[in-house]
């Protein structure tokens, strides 16, 4: 998906401190590899930051 860890950490720092699956829209992710890419970023220690709705899937930076 992403060449590297860097890329990713690059991806999440550009995105506004609340965000959705659309947001990822432009990052040529599919639907459900952008859901995922959601999730992962709430469960990876990296990513500060928390689940702030389950529909639609939202993200916000802590």
């Amino acid at each position: 998906m992403f060449e590297s860890f860097e890329a990713l950490t690059a991806l999440y720092e550009s995105l506004s401190t609340e965000f959705t699956a659309d947001d990822l829209s432009g990052s040529g992710l599919t639907d459900s590899r952008r859901h995922i890419v959601l999730r992962h970023f709430v469960e990876h220690p990296r990513f500060d930051c928390e689940l702030a709705s389950r529909q639609p899937l939202t993200v916000r930076k802590l």
